[in-house]
């Protein structure tokens, strides 16, 4: 029997991670998959690459391949039977079945009651999923449009849009990850469908700020409301509240409004950034009031300028 380098068929370094063999193994996988590859000698090659697969994918496996190649093997070279297969013991815990068309290399490795090409599996997707405070908030159903590789009555490889609703759950935060089980890429049956990884982004909003659950709002008040203290409406997402401006706040001044964020345990805050916002003066009322107040007032903003 012939000699056969998996790490070679698989394209990776024998030193590769079981990462960085999995990642290669899909690749290929996709690439030469007989449903849909037009590459030359594309069932056998998706033979080779399961079959390569199977072996790196299991450390016992992989220990046992390793010793032989040890010996300085190389690709293809007539080779005397392998080591019996009593020697080997699976620690992946996988019985393969005995159904299968793996080469006399295998067979006589690892034996045949062990030894089956698996089905392939489809890809697990990522993506990014943008939605609103608003929906954050409340929470709901957004539909979500997801091209997918899939095979026409022609047999050709064609991206189709498949539309999922997703449901977003109440108080979700920026960077929050779903998991949609079996919504990723086809496999050879439904139950072998990748899985869709969704990382929900919060667009920018016209007047939230958010960290975490909090939430922090610019809010404009006048000078007297500054001066006097008042009652102003403040918007908050569960609906407009009352809050109280304290006499002689300042502007940049940051107030608090408990629980008024995003849902949780705990909720978030909504904090209150004070804002002074002068009005226009067009009176000569208005005028005059404001020649009194800098006779009577002394206040001078630029003392820390030194002037």
């Amino acid at each position: 029997m012939k000699f056969k380098d998996y790490y070679k068929i698989i394209g990776v370094s024998p030193e590769a991670s079981a990462e960085q063999i999995k990642t290669a193994y899909r690749k290929l996988a996709r690439k030469y998959h007989p449903d849909v590859s037009k590459e030359p000698n594309a069932e056998k090659r998706f033979t080779d690459i399961g079959e390569a697969n199977e072996v790196l994918k299991d450390p016992a496996r992989r220990a046992a391949y390793n010793k032989l190649r040890a010996a300085g093997w190389s690709d293809g070279q007539e080779i005397d039977a392998p080591p019996p297969a009593q020697e080997y013991r699976s620690t992946s815990g996988a019985d393969l079945g005995a159904d299968t068309d793996f080469s006399d290399f295998f067979q006589s490795l690892f034996g045949r009651s062990h030894s089956s090409r698996r089905q392939p599996q489809g890809h697990d997707v990522h993506a990014a999923f943008i939605i609103s405070l608003e929906e954050a908030y409340h929470g709901g159903e957004r539909q979500f449009s997801l091209q997918s590789p899939t095979i026409n009555d022609h047999g050709e490889m064609v991206d189709k849009v498949r539309t999922i609703t997703v449901k977003i759950p109440t108080g979700v935060q920026n960077g929050t990850k779903m998991r949609l089980r079996g919504q990723g890429q086809p496999g050879a049956t439904s139950e072998l469908n990748g899985d869709l990884y969704l990382e929900l982004e919060l667009a920018p909003h016209a007047f939230y700020r958010i960290e975490g659950r909090d939430l922090t709002l610019d809010i404009p008040i006048t000078p007297w409301e500054a001066v006097l203290g008042a009652q102003v409406a403040v918007p908050t997402l569960g609906g407009i509240v009352t809050a109280t401006i304290p006499a002689n706040a300042q502007s940049g001044q940051k107030l608090r409004l408990k629980g008024r964020g995003l849902p949780g345990t705990p909720p978030g805050d909504q904090y209150m950034i004070l804002i002074l916002s002068m009005p226009p003066t067009t009176s000569d009322k208005a005028k005059s009031l404001y020649q009194e107040l800098a006779k009577e007032s002394s206040f001078n903003p630029r003392v820390k300028l030194g002037v």
